[in-house]
């Protein structure tokens, strides 16, 4: 049995979904034949049983994988300015800073002031930035550099993470 890294277990676990969405097709299209009235039902490829037994090895080990993943992700760590965090704490604060990031964005496009139109009666009235955009720019620029550069430490430990998994009938 041959163990695979946390990032190769990443990709498994896609390409293991896939599959049993896969399946589940299947079984559909194999469960119900349409015939004529007294004829028999011709032979297929493959029974709803088999397919079921197969979908349901598939889930056993997909939940397996997805055990020995959520572990690995609590029980490692990576350091990020100064700071030691869980996998799993991480992952979830790259995607803070990227959602931050694309805030800050949105401020930081912005016009410092800009006439609106159709308002009032002949009264003209000004939209007015309470910020600076450029700031906010630079500090979208700096979110992005920082979740690329957690996203990047996050990915070099998870290939130095063996799990415990046969995944020689999947690669």
């Amino acid at each position: 049995m041959s163990n695979l890294s946390l990032a190769e277990a990443v990709k498994l676990k896609s390409v293991l979904a896939k599959r049993i969405h896969e399946l589940e097709e299947e079984m559909d299209r194999v469960a119900f034949v349409e015939v004529e009235k007294g004829s028999r039902v011709p032979k297929q490829s493959r029974s709803l049983v088999q397919v079921e037994q197969e979908i349901e090895e598939l889930r056993k080990d997909f939940r397996l994988l997805d055990k020995l993943m959520y572990r690995a992700n609590i029980e490692n760590e990576v350091n990020f300015n100064g700071e030691t965090l869980a996998i799993v704490e991480a992952i979830e604060l790259a995607t803070q800073l990227r959602a931050k990031a694309r805030k800050f964005k949105m401020f930081g496009a912005a016009v410092k002031e800009e006439i609106q139109y159709g308002y009032g009666e002949g009264i003209p009235l000004v939209r007015r930035a309470t910020f600076d955009p450029e700031e906010y720019r630079l500090k979208a620029v700096e979110l992005e550099r920082n979740a690329n550069r957690l996203s990047n430490a996050i990915n070099n430990k998870n290939y130095s993470i063996e799990l415990d998994f046969d995944s020689e009938k999947y690669f």
